[in-house]
């Protein structure tokens, strides 16, 4: 009985304590399903606003958008129309940019993704001569700013004749993504168990098979989100692009930025081509979206 009454009135506190807990945890989950659920539909909507501006703006005529802004259409749906998008399509120089973003952007996301996969893999699984102080030197580069090597770049361009090519922007923009790819999927490729790896290797597997066949697979999410990352930022340069690109090289942002510099008024095409200069990156996004969380998660969770 003493024993007993002990362990009661030891177990009171923590039922005490318990029931207070419990009671804290309740309310943080009503706030958190409901108000704060609230609040972050309503960020979402706010961000999204722009993006549904410019799509209605781009399916409007000039006069309309000279006379009133893009809301009327909810009340005047009459006002939507494709004639935009027609003139778009008869732009040579919006089309023909389009198409170079589009020569610009894949190359550079394949080459920063295949070459970075193969130094990541080389430098967290392979053994050879410095690989530590390697490694540091690539990661160092990270904090180099695109800036810097603009014009001794440039210049080196001009001499080898790449200056003003689409390759030659390929190369600049490969070169600028490799550093954060190594260090990025070298960081995911380490965390792979090594008894998988020496499994593989007993099984007679190569260090080409290998990586193709174990790591390629079990680093997929962080292959790619580093994909995304590198597409988005080559897709949207506006920098590099106006340095080193010329009048049948540009990309869309160049492109759109000389339409209005030099037609102000002409939101007819302009609308339309920053539309789908837009949407494309978001397709893309919201189409790798769960491999993207995967890689960014990874690691979080053992």
């Amino acid at each position: 009985m003493k024993a007993t009454a002990e362990s009661t009135t030891k177990a009171g506190p923590a039922r005490t304590a318990g029931a207070k807990e419990s009671l804290g945890s309740r309310i943080a989950q009503r706030l958190g399903g409901g108000l704060v659920r609230v609040f972050l539909i309503l960020v979402g909507l706010f961000w999204l606003v722009p993006t549904v501006g410019l799509l209605l703006a781009s399916l409007r005529s000039p006069q309309d958008m000279s006379a009133s802004g893009w809301w009327t259409v909810f009340t005047k749906p009459s006002q939507l129309t494709f004639d935009s998008y027609q003139k778009l399509l008869e732009n040579g120089d919006i089309t023909s940019s389009l198409w170079n973003t589009v020569l610009i952007t894949v190359p550079a996301t394949v080459l920063v993704v295949v070459v970075g996969s193969l130094a990541g893999y080389a430098f967290a699984w392979m053994e050879f001569p410095g690989r530590d102080w390697w490694f540091l030197g690539v990661v160092s580069l990270l904090v180099v700013p695109v800036q810097v090597a603009l014009i001794p770049i440039a210049e080196l361009f001009g001499k080898i004749g790449l200056f003003g090519t689409i390759f030659g922007v390929i190369l600049f923009h490969t070169g600028f993504g490799l550093p954060f790819a190594v260090f990025l999927l070298r960081n995911f490729f380490a965390e792979i168990p090594r008894e998988l790896l020496e499994a593989a290797r007993l099984d007679g597997a190569g260090e080409l098979r290998l990586f193709a066949r174990v790591v390629m697979p079990l680093g997929g999410p962080a292959i790619a989100s580093l994909g995304i990352f590198q597409f988005l930022w080559v897709w949207n340069d506006m920098l590099v692009a106006l340095v080193f690109t010329k009048s049948g090289t540009q990309p869309i942002t160049v492109a759109l930025q000389t339409q209005v510099r030099q037609f102000g008024n002409n939101v007819d095409v302009l609308a339309p081509g920053a539309f789908i200069s837009m949407v494309i990156p978001l397709a893309v996004f919201f189409a790798f979206q769960r491999q993207f969380v995967s890689g960014v998660m990874a690691g979080a969770v053992k």
